[in-house]
């Protein structure tokens, strides 16, 4: 029995999962734990279609999925969440079932978008492209309805792995690229701890709407 297509179905579908998961949880360790899940995941399937492929160098992608966004982003994010106490509620700028709907449309607009227009594509390839573009559409989404900046940092990271499952669903693509994209996520999150920091040092809050109102009496 060939387990190439049931197996990457099933680790897209996890992915896909933990990305429309984000968009019901209010709290942050929930949202970091979902990212993790989804990080391993997306490891395990770079592994698998590395496998599958033959292709060498999506192991190499496996294990920098696995080390930068398995386990040293959610251990650094969990890391400010516990340093500046953030354990209410995140806000949101519509109701989780309203955002959840809306969810359930973007993967619909993705399926639309992409089976249509991939025909003479192989089928895993065309299914992946469709799991991955919904994964971003999604992150896409938290990062507008969320107003905390480690929410939105979430969205913009589930984003990135939609992406890279897409890197790895397309046979022959350089392994440069996908390492250039790991390294400028990292990059980035060094950027936005910093600028995170300095946001709550100067306005004891991380909330965007808190920070809006602190500017308004200011003026």
């Amino acid at each position: 029995m060939n387990l190439v297509y049931p197996l990457a179905h099933l680790m897209g579908g996890v992915i896909l999962l933990c990305a429309f998961s984000m968009l019901s949880q209010r709290r942050l360790a929930a949202m970091i734990t979902l990212y993790q899940v989804q990080a391993l995941t997306l490891s395990a399937a770079a592994f698998w279609q590395g496998f599958a492929q033959g292709a060498g160098d999506l192991y190499l992608t496996g294990l920098i999925t696995l080390a930068i966004k398995g386990i040293l982003l959610p251990m650094g994010m969990r890391q400010i969440v516990q340093r500046f106490n953030m354990v209410r509620a995140v806000e949101t700028t519509m109701p989780v079932g309203l955002s959840m709907i809306l969810g359930v449309g973007l993967i619909g607009i993705a399926v639309l978008v992409v089976l249509p227009t991939t025909v003479s594509a192989v089928s895993l390839t065309r299914e992946d492209l469709a799991i991955s573009l919904s994964v971003v559409l999604l992150g896409l989404l938290v990062m507008t309805l969320r107003r905390h900046a480690i929410a939105q940092v979430i969205g913009f990271l589930s984003t990135e792995n939609g992406l890279v499952l897409a890197a790895t669903g397309m046979p022959g693509m350089p392994f440069v690229a996908e390492l250039s994209v790991a390294l400028l996520v990292l990059l980035a999150f060094l950027v936005i701890g910093v600028f995170l920091f300095r946001i709550r040092e100067h306005f004891d809050t991380l909330d965007l709407v808190g920070i809006e109102e602190i500017e308004r009496r200011g003026r």
